[in-house]
């Protein structure tokens, strides 16, 4: 074969890999620590307090060049699935899962897997989700191709991104990295996941250089996650069988499904030497904020010489290091005096004030003010 054969056969090659490739965005969950900006109608990924765009639309822009439109799924909450489709025009409305109510991320990620299995035996997952900002976008790029790579080198590697870590955080879980994969050296085995450790503990994962980060985003072919489901939550197992082949029932299957998390069902079982899979991690060396709450939102807005975060309608005098949104489409005006370190939201219906300190606790409060006045508030 000659060069120009060659070159054919790498394209064709490409092309066929290609095919076999889909990313799954996880896009449910109602972002209560972002509330009263993200409600029930409303969730956090929708929100456009990023630059004007939404964390799903900067979620489904990291994609560009990655897997074609027509290859993302997106996996929301029915509720507001007809928002993600006027947000996501590009995606086929077919590609836009709706789940009639949260049963966790394992059913987030198994039924679209049943799905793709039917329409294509030899599906090749990545599954990301809407509420993180990383920097590079080319480093999640590469490792998102390397991630791909890998499992459809080895047909029974689940794969996970490990953030390599920058700080000794506490708000994040951890992997612990075992011995490399041969021909891929920003591959390794996950020995152990941890759960979100206390300060000394993050302190002690960061100065052993044996940890990453738990980004909890995959890549897997879609027929060895449901094996590895049928070994170990068979229930579920058949469940999304059943829904891949009569979707019509998904409001009366979907919500008996266990609700557990893919990490606990799957990941971990498996890195323990549980089912007949094997878990490898692939270092993912970005910038990587979850956007979780109010006080990670305000690390992502520009500030004032005072250190202020401001959206909307806003007047601050004497204050400082404060996030202040106001939302209100009627006029009206925050005002703020000699303050330091506080979160103001002004909605059309809802002020929220707290520390930023406190800002952790606003879903207590969602609880509080859903129990008093019902839920139209939260």
């Amino acid at each position: 074969m000659g060069r120009a054969g060659e070159r054919a056969q790498r394209s064709a090659d490409a092309d066929s890999l290609s095919c076999m490739r889909y990313v799954l965005i996880l896009a449910g969950g109602s972002g209560k620590r972002l509330w009263p900006l993200s409600r029930q109608d409303m969730p956090k990924q929708l929100l456009k307090v990023l630059g004007g765009k939404s964390l799903l639309r900067i979620a489904f822009e990291r994609l560009e060049g990655v897997v074609p439109a027509d290859h993302v799924l997106i996996c929301t909450g029915a509720d507001y699935a007809h928002i993600v489709a006027a947000e996501l025009p590009e995606v086929d409305p077919a590609n836009i899962l709706g789940e009639p109510e949260g049963r966790d991320s394992l059913n987030a990620v198994a039924w679209p897997a049943a799905i793709l299995a039917a329409r294509d035996p030899d599906a090749v997952v990545a599954v990301v989700t809407a509420d993180q900002i990383m920097h590079p976008v080319s480093a999640f790029q590469a490792a998102l191709a390397e991630g791909f790579a890998v499992a459809e080198e080895h047909a029974d590697a689940l794969v996970t991104f490990g953030v390599v870590p920058s700080s000794p955080h506490t708000g994040y879980g951890y992997l612990r990295r075992g011995a490399g994969l041969e021909g891929h050296p920003d591959v390794c085995a996950v020995e152990e996941f941890k759960e979100k450790p206390d300060r000394g503990t993050a302190e002690e994962y960061l100065a052993s250089g044996e940890y990453w980060w738990n980004s909890g985003m995959f890549v897997w072919r879609a027929a060895t996650l449901l094996g590895q489901l049928a070994d170990l939550q068979p229930g579920i197992y058949a469940s999304v069988l059943e829904l891949a082949a009569e979707p019509e029932r998904l409001t009366e299957i979907y919500p008996q499904l266990l609700k557990i998390s893919v990490d606990y069902a799957v990941m971990e079982p498996v890195s323990q030497g549980r089912g007949t899979a094997r878990v490898v991690a692939v270092r993912l060396p970005i910038t990587w904020h979850d956007v979780g709450g109010f006080a990670s939102l305000g690390e992502q807005l520009p500030r004032d010489e005072n250190g202020n975060a401001t959206q909307g309608m806003n007047v601050l005098v004497d204050a400082r290091d404060n996030l202040v949104i106001n939302n209100a489409e009627d006029g009206r005006v925050v005002a703020v005096v000699g303050l330091t370190d506080t979160v103001i939201v002004q909605t059309p219906q809802i002020t929220l004030v707290c520390p930023v300190s406190e800002s952790e606790r606003i879903k207590e409060l969602v609880a509080e003010v859903t129990g008093r006045l019902g839920r139209s508030y939260a």
